[in-house]
């Protein structure tokens, strides 16, 4: 992959932006919750800097930094779980976008479950590899880990075991990717979607 222009640097950026917008407005990353990036070369991507509400970035809301996590400007702090989007880049080699949401849905779903089955949605199209809603697809939940090298070793010996279409971290949120800004963020729709489904059918049992 070639490195990106500067203009598809500032189209990667704002439709990022445009994906917090949304996100916020859904009620998926409040406050200074959660975090994006987009690949911007074989070894490089643009992630959201440490400390901005994701419902309100602009283009200085993002920087760059390396595959292994380190920020080219090494006066900006890149987000606190950088190397979780480096492990998806680097085990994912079809993945341009990683984006994190912090949904009421997928924070309670994954504080009580271990793994969350979704199955017989029409949205599960959405995710790779699946062109039928009739099939049952498991989403891993990780424990939480303040060390996120040793989280994202955990999540990286996963998915050389299994496929992995996203994931979930107990308590704390989803990690969905996608070759694209958009096709990452229909991802989470559909995910968000289904968890909250999930959620109100595990309520209703209680």
């Amino acid at each position: 992959m070639s490195a990106a222009a500067p203009s598809d640097t500032a189209r990667l950026a704002r439709e990022m932006i445009a994906a917090g917008a949304l996100f916020h407005q859904r009620g998926w990353v409040p406050a200074t919750g959660g975090n994006f990036s987009a690949r911007m070369a074989s070894d490089r991507m643009l992630i959201t800097a440490s400390g901005w509400h994701k419902g309100e970035l602009t283009e200085d809301g993002f920087l760059v930094a390396d595959l292994d996590g380190t920020a080219e400007d090494s006066s900006r702090k890149t987000s606190y779980e950088t190397q979780l989007h480096c492990q998806i880049y680097q085990a994912q080699p079809a993945a341009a976008c990683v984006l994190h949401t912090h949904s009421v849905a997928n924070t309670l779903l994954s504080r009580r479950l271990r793994s969350v089955t979704l199955r017989d949605y029409e949205l599960l199209k959405l995710l790779p590899g699946i062109s039928t809603h009739d099939v049952t697809v498991e989403i891993p939940v990780f424990d939480n880990d303040q060390d996120i090298p040793r989280l994202a070793a955990r999540v990286d010996a996963h998915m050389k075991q299994h496929v992995v279409p996203a994931y979930l971290i107990a308590g704390h949120g989803l990690y969905a990717w996608g070759s694209t800004v958009a096709q990452a963020r229909h991802r989470v729709e559909a995910l968000e979607f289904m968890f909250e489904c999930e959620l109100r059918s595990l309520e209703n049992l209680r």
